[in-house]
């Protein structure tokens, strides 16, 4: 993911992190409301039949007819229900994994300019599970947070504010409830980070390779969409039952296998792939916006450290 403007100079690690964070937030702004309805329709159906053996009835019905359902019933905020917990999230898990993909990949391939496909997957993996040593807490309560309301109606919701979710939790569940299925979401992170990242950098490098287009807003924009297809494709069995077990009740499932199972049993294969259009909207989106904030942030700060360099200081 290296490259810019000819003008521009090779941005830093350090310049590389902050941009990634901005962007990831600039993203998640962007997006949250795919993301929610995403969720809400992943963590529906885990109740499993009713009392007459009968599968119970579902409230949301694809991507739009959710959001629709979400407006009418909960009114337009709840569509960003745990924003402040994915912008947590996104300030520590892009910084990491998306910044520091490019040293990584030094670092796997020797120093050499043109890595293999294996130092790149081999990046994408490392920084995926690190990103997710910081930001696994902030993870757990924004799924809490985004499928809190499908709660009975008569009931209260689990967290009133994000910092009240936080300290409610580790009271509650202890500092493992913060981490709760933090294995899943290395799993699943590798994978997203490797079908992301490596997808971007290697389409975005071949299209300049063949001149097809300059290293501008549409070669970003062809590359994001292609990695977050690619992404959703590879990564939704393992984002549901992600957020399936982060989202449950202590005692529901003994394990992320266990709750993987579950599933398989009482909902088939297909439960694997619920919320599949919405993942792909939102993923697709979101890698675009990402990755196109990305490049202009990180040409922007180094522009604006040219600029300091070369005006002159006090007399």
């Amino acid at each position: 993911m290296t490259g810019g403007a000819a003008a521009d100079r090779t941005p830093s690690v350090a310049v590389k992190i902050f941009s990634a964070g901005s962007a990831g937030c600039v993203a998640d702004l962007v997006t949250f409301p795919l993301d929610t309805a995403k969720v809400r329709l992943q963590v529906q159906g885990e109740s499993g039949l009713s009392p007459k053996g009968q599968r119970a009835g579902h409230r949301y019905r694809g991507v739009f007819g959710t959001i629709y359902t979400l407006v009418k019933a909960e009114g337009p905020a709840s569509l960003y229900s745990g924003l402040v917990a994915g912008l947590h999230r996104q300030t520590c898990f892009a910084s990491v994994r998306i910044g520091l993909y490019d040293s990584m990949k030094e670092l796997y391939s020797g120093g050499t300019q043109h890595a293999g496909i294996l130092p790149r997957l081999l990046a994408g993996c490392t920084t995926g599970a690190m990103a997710v040593a910081f930001a696994q807490p902030t993870d757990v309560v924004k799924v809490r947070f985004q499928a809190q309301s499908r709660l009975p109606e008569s009931s209260a919701k689990r967290y009133s504010g994000t910092l009240e979710a936080y300290r409610t939790i580790a009271r509650d569940e202890g500092l493992r409830g913060l981490w709760k299925g933090c294995l899943p979401n290395v799993a699943r992170n590798a994978i997203v980070n490797c079908s992301e990242l490596v997808t971007y950098d290697i389409i975005k490098e071949l299209i300049l390779k063949y001149g097809l287009m300059t290293d501008n807003m549409p070669c970003h924009f062809t590359a994001g969409f292609a990695a977050g297809f690619c992404t959703t494709v590879v990564a939704s069995p393992v984002d549901v039952v992600k957020t399936r077990y982060m989202n449950s009740v202590p005692g529901q499932y003994s394990s992320a296998v266990h709750c993987a199972l579950t599933m398989q049993f009482k909902e088939g294969p297909t439960a694997f792939y619920k919320g599949f259009m919405p993942s792909f909207l939102r993923l697709g989106s979101w890698n675009i916006v990402m990755f196109v904030s990305f490049e202009q942030i990180k040409r922007l700060v180094v522009r604006l450290q040219r600029s300091c360099e070369a005006s002159p200081g006090p007399a």
